[in-house]
């Protein structure tokens, strides 16, 4: 390995005011670290170390086995935090990385310049900056008269001169190991925190003859720290603006950007159109030719070509070609829609199979079914799959006429091409190509409406 990634996530980030610990705040659809790993890897990083401490045990379950840990208690500051991770990096010699857990906007191909950059420069450490109207609460980069870095100054601990400085730090650093951990172990925490400062490395790596780098991004949205609700609300509307213009990039139209919000793991094909007011979120797939929304709202839901979407809420299930749904449809877990449905208003389906080219008009219930091509639901049919202990599944086969407002009591299999008659209470199987009825005969009493009303 030539580079590793550390990645700082330990901190409880108190002006949250949150019981979540602040890296598990979600952007875009996921938590912020999340998106940091995500740019180290894209970044060519090898191996990602997140440093994690308040909260642990929920980042460790969030993120998984695709990293490696390591635990910082108590928090004593950002050198501190990087200690944590010698005895995984003990016989690493190469590069490493040093990112924040809260910097969710990093783009890959900016940080491979910078690690880039820092290689070819043989400099003994390298900060990433960017110059800010208002750098208040960051990190001041000192430089010297020929431009050289000769430290960094924090907030807290800055002069009046130091603090009218506009390139700050971001938090973002190449160090190269072994060198890092023995400077490390001679930091002091004599400052206004009363922390060790990962910054100070700097500062020993020059007093030891070392050359400090600098590189500067203009892209000062993408080392945005998130602090507090008002931070993560706007690193939301950044990142939302840029998955919006990377699909009209890409081919789909969308609308009215403001109302749409999409997140950053859809994936959608060219030629889909976006109405407003439309949710786009999780794992969810689109592809070319569609039409969702307005008001429509999907979570991991996988979308055909040629389809049209309204006024709707699914959620991880699946809609297959040229299916037409809404107003006003429900489409729950376990759902897989085949090509060529229809789908009307008041609609919910659960955990069913409905075949190519079913019709399900208007006003019904279909829940735990197994529903061939060919078939039509009338107005206001149930498939009734619950007896109060045990879900119950229907099976409804290809051809079927189902007569409006029948209940088919589950379990029951209707059988191929039959007619259920309207009003029927369908307890048993019915054969193939058979009319089922079941309803109370009529009776009609004559002249009882006028002596009621009379009376």
């Amino acid at each position: 390995m030539e580079t590793v990634a550390i990645i700082l996530a330990a901190g409880k980030g108190t002006r949250m005011k949150s019981s979540l610990p602040k890296v598990l705040h979600k952007i875009g659809g996921k938590p912020m670290v999340e998106h940091v790993i995500c740019a180290a890897k894209e970044a060519g990083a090898e191996k990602q170390i997140v440093v994690i401490g308040h909260g642990a045990e929920a980042v460790r379950e969030q993120i998984g086995d695709a990293v490696e840990f390591a635990v910082q208690e108590p928090q004593l500051g950002t050198g501190h935090a990087v200690m944590q991770t010698e005895k995984i990096l003990k016989n690493f010699q190469g590069t490493v990385l040093v990112l924040c857990g809260d910097t969710p906007l990093l783009n890959g191909a900016e940080l491979a310049k910078f690690i880039k950059i820092h290689k070819q420069t043989k400099v003994g450490a390298s900060v990433l900056t960017t110059n800010l109207d208002n750098p208040f609460g960051y990190g001041r980069i000192i430089r010297d008269t020929s431009g050289d870095v000769v430290g960094i100054v924090e907030e807290k601990d800055a002069t009046a001169e130091q603090k009218a400085v506009k390139e700050i730090n971001t938090g973002i650093y190449c160090l190269e190991c072994p060198e890092m951990f023995n400077v490390l172990k001679g930091l002091s925490n004599n400052n206004a925190q009363g922390e060790y400062y990962l910054t100070d490395v700097l500062g020993k790596l020059r007093d030891a003859g070392k050359k400090i780098g600098a590189v500067t991004t203009d892209d000062a949205d993408m080392v945005m720290g998130i602090n507090s609700r008002r931070q993560l609300a706007e690193a939301e509307q950044v990142l939302r603006q840029r998955i919006l213009n990377k699909w009209m990039d890409e081919g789909v139209t969308i609308m009215d950007p403001a109302s749409t919000f999409i997140e950053a793991d859809v994936q959608i094909g060219n030629d889909t159109i976006i109405h407003p007011f439309t949710w786009l979120e999780g794992k969810t797939q689109i592809g070319s030719d569609c039409e969702i929304g307005p008001n429509a709202r999907l979570t991991n839901v996988k979308v055909g070509t040629g389809t049209q979407l309204q006024f709707i809420y699914a959620h991880d299930c699946s809609v297959g070609d040229n299916v037409t749904a809404g107003p006003f449809v429900h489409l729950r877990p376990d759902t897989e829609i085949g090509n060529k449905v229809k789908i009307g208003n008041f609609i919910e389906v659960k955990n069913s199979k409905v075949g190519v080219g079913s019709k399900l008009p208007h006003l019904s219930y279909i829940g735990d079914t197994d529903m061939g091509g060919g078939v039509n639901v009338g107005c206001g049919s149930i498939m009734v799959n619950y007896d109060g202990k045990t879900k119950h599944r229907t099976i409804v086969e290809d051809d079927v006429f189902i007569g409006c407002n029948s209940n088919l009591v589950a379990p029951v299999k209707l059988g191929k091409g039959c007619f259920i008659g309207a009003g029927s209470t369908i307890t048993k199987d019915v054969p193939e190509g058979a009319l089922a009825v079941a309803r109370g005969k009529q009776t009609n009493i004559a002249d009882w409406a006028k002596k009621y009303f009379k009376e």
